[in-house]
């Protein structure tokens, strides 16, 4: 528990403990006591971060939901950092969460603040993998400030996991499969392989594995095809003729849904 002052060392990435001290300092001189914790999930707590393509997914947990000042102040606090020397200070991604609404997820609870690698802050709802990053903030979050995130959160089981998986690849991979036109992305082109992978881990197992385990499993148990674009997506090193066969991954991961 680090209540007094930032965990000194929450990365092993010395650029991105800077940015977190000052965003962490900033947040509590708004917020003051009503900032119950602050905590690092996505790929830094879950083991595939990338200082090349990874932004920094953080979770604050406020006592209540953000009067207008608060939110104003807040949106400042960003615009700073974002416009600052260190290039984190536009790679910060997450949530302003009342501690009531962290305990689960519930994809009917109140719209938050929510800020996006390289946008503003805003209010709108919570993805759909709510319960997702609950699970691997729960159980591999960084603390950064406040209490054990086990503490905040209850358990995720696996058939919770698999659910927002099945929700998850219809509201977001579906339509890519008719519309590749984010593939053609180099960077979200080898995410998108990976996320297949992860994908399907979770659905074999009711589990969250890092990307890079997920597809080194994919490249042990699946089909002999999927290999070569697996081993280029974990190499971030994809080809534009890669597409079509991302597309059929896809396909191939909603028949295993389907299952």
């Amino acid at each position: 528990m680090y209540i007094d002052g930032l965990n000194p060392h929450p990365t092993a990435y010395s650029d991105v403990n800077t940015v977190l001290q000052e965003l962490l300092a900033g947040v509590r001189a708004i917020l003051g006591q009503r900032l119950v914790g602050m905590y690092l999930y996505g790929s830094l707590a879950g083991g595939d971060f990338d200082p090349r393509t990874s932004d920094i997914d953080f979770v604050a947990v406020t006592a209540g939901e953000l009067s207008d000042d608060e939110f104003s102040a807040l949106r400042a606090l960003h615009e700073r950092l974002a416009a600052g020397p260190s290039k984190w200070g536009v790679e910060l991604e997450g949530y302003y969460i009342p501690r009531p609404a962290l305990r689960r997820y519930d994809p009917a609870q109140a719209p938050c603040p929510h800020i996006e690698r390289g946008e503003k802050l805003v209010v709108e709802p919570q993805g759909s993998d709510g319960a997702i990053q609950r699970h691997i903030l729960r159980e591999q979050g960084i603390v950064l400030a406040g209490p054990a995130p086990r503490e905040l959160i209850d358990p995720v089981s696996p058939d919770d996991l698999r659910q927002a998986v099945w929700t998850l690849f219809q509201e977001w991979w579906v339509p890519i499969v008719d519309n590749p036109v984010k593939l053609y992305h180099p960077g979200y082109h080898a995410y998108a392989v990976l996320t297949m992978c992860r994908m399907r881990y979770t659905l074999q197992y009711g589990a969250i594995v890092s990307k890079p385990v997920a597809a080194r499993w994919a490249l042990e148990t699946s089909d002999a095809r999927w290999a070569p674009l697996i081993e280029r997506a974990l190499a971030w090193q994809m080809r534009r003729e890669d597409v079509d066969e991302t597309r059929a991954l896809i396909g191939g991961t909603s028949e295993r849904i389907s299952e």
